[in-house]
């Protein structure tokens, strides 16, 4: 899966449990916690030992992640 397609699932998946819970969404929203829910993933890379380095694959993948992200 792309950086982008992984952005836009972790978006929809915000967006349809909002609609689900509250009945509306706010796409806003949903981006905020996005970011928030990407960048607990960028910390735990950096706590495992393969994953520490800013060019390890996995890092940079979930970096790319968050940018496409900050796009929507």
């Amino acid at each position: 899966m792309t950086a982008n397609e992984k952005a836009r699932d972790i978006w929809f998946t915000l967006f349809t449990k909002q609609i689900d819970v509250i009945g509306h969404g706010d796409g806003n929203l949903c981006v905020e916690m996005a970011l928030v829910v990407v960048d607990e993933i960028i910390k735990s890379q950096k706590f495992c030992y393969e994953c520490k380095y800013e060019g390890s694959i996995e890092l940079k993948y979930w970096n790319d992640v968050k940018k496409e992200i900050e796009l929507l």
